[in-house]
């Protein structure tokens, strides 16, 4: 076992067995917040198989070894403690929260769960038939038809092109054992991350998790080599008619992982262009022009190249003016250095938002966990901050002529509104 402390006062320990334990004392606050990670996710099931991990975290606590689904609940809420599941496209997430006292008792049933989920055939059935009622659900909002086609056409092959939920076909042909093989191949120690923030001191924590999670061994069979395939930059409309009240006009470009250098200038111009009432596209379109009922910009974070996306909601006679309006707020970014009030305005925003993340135990432990997880380490909340300050205008117009030029358009809206904009396509 090795022990490291680094700067941001978070201690990370690494098990005999390859688990890594985070643990951010914080004597303040009457509770303890741990969030379990594991390198799985929508990147790791097969394509025939998308919604797989997402059925997975659905089901994972209604059964587990010795004890049933409502047994399981009995024991989570009978010491008003809370225990969950989520998956996305980078990792899997068990995450639990109980007060100080009631850890020693909560995180060996987290490990129960984690560790021999049972899978009910009538509770796998129950979360299918769920899951596909929110597939169907999400065909009838048109900013989930927008950013689906989108980035399906972004992404082609590649797992980020396809909802974490799968899709109908898919959906529809997961079954009990296929859970089972993915809990096999991916949920294994040297896999894992658990961070826990809250007051508990960093001895007792990694001794509570040596002592839970200590025996578990790596199974002997090697993981499955993924190839991912090369995301192949070709710029094209889709469009999808539908009867709606407002058109919805995406553009997305292919920006960056969060391991890539230009990550930071690119942040920071998705918060100049979307972030908040004083941002440039909802002064510009919405305030001056009264173009936009929604506008906003989407940046997210990702272990591969994220999409950078601007998107605005406008009634369909405004669909073409708003596609224009769009391209041109975009393309000033490679032309025009942002002023100094407006480089400082988005540094501000994004360090400030930054902090406000960091203010319950919850936050804590999940913003250090996953860190961890896609491999940045839990340095990365100094470096984070000192690489967006340190962004100027010359880095930022210099990533904006690197990544923001021709777009992919996503359109939903009535179909005349769409006809009179293919000119512009």
């Amino acid at each position: 076992m090795t022990s490291l402390q680094q700067q941001s006062n978070v201690h990370r320990t690494v098990l005999n067995n390859g688990i890594v334990v985070l643990v951010a004392e914080n004597p303040t606050c009457d509770i303890v917040a741990t969030r379990i990670f594991i390198r799985a996710g929508s990147c790791y099931e097969n394509r025939q198989q998308a919604g797989l991990a997402h059925l997975l975290s659905a089901v994972l606590t209604k059964g587990c070894e010795g004890l049933s689904s409502l047994e399981i609940a009995e024991k989570v809420e009978s010491v008003g403690a809370s225990l969950g599941a989520d998956s996305n496209a980078d990792y899997f997430l068990l995450s639990l929260k109980t007060v100080t006292g009631d850890f020693p008792e909560i995180l060996p049933l987290a490990a129960r769960i984690l560790r021999s989920p049972t899978f009910p055939e009538m509770e796998v059935e129950l979360e299918r038939r769920i899951a596909l009622q929110d597939i169907r659900s999400q065909k009838e909002q048109p900013f989930s038809v927008a950013f689906q086609q989108l980035r399906g056409v972004m992404y082609q092959n590649h797992p980020y092109g396809t909802s974490v939920l799968g899709d109908e076909t898919t959906m529809s042909s997961i079954n009990r054992q296929d859970l089972v093989d993915y809990h096999q191949t991916y949920f294994r120690p040297d896999r894992v991350v658990i961070s826990i923030a809250g007051r508990i001191t960093t001895a007792d924590a990694t001794t509570l998790v040596e002592t839970v999670f200590g025996d578990w061994q790596n199974p002997k069979e090697s993981l499955p080599q993924l190839e991912f395939p090369t995301i192949r930059v070709e710029p094209q409309p889709v469009i999808t008619p539908q009867q709606t009240q407002q058109s919805i006009v995406m553009l997305g470009y292919l920006g960056t992982s969060v391991h890539a250098d230009d990550y930071p200038a690119l942040k920071l111009l998705s918060t100049y262009l979307g972030n908040g009432l004083s941002s440039r596209l909802f002064v510009e379109l919405r305030e001056k022009r009264g173009l936009a009922y929604d506008v906003s910009a989407i940046y997210p974070t990702r272990q591969f190249p994220a999409p950078f996306v601007v998107y605005m909601g406008t009634a369909p006679e405004n669909t073409d003016i708003a596609i224009s309006g769009l391209r041109q707020e975009v393309d000033l970014l490679s032309t025009n250095p942002l002023e100094p009030e407006a480089l400082q305005s988005s540094k501000n925003k994004i360090l400030g938002h930054y902090a406000l993340g960091k203010q319950t135990n919850a936050q804590i432990a999940q913003i250090y966990g996953w860190y961890e997880i896609l491999g940045l380490g839990i340095e990365f909340d100094i470096l984070f901050q000192q690489a967006i300050a340190s962004v100027s205008a010359e880095d930022a117009i210099a990533v904006a002529m690197r990544y923001l030029g021709k777009p992919y358009i996503s359109l939903v809206g009535q179909e005349e509104a769409l006809n009179n904009t293919k000119m512009l396509l």
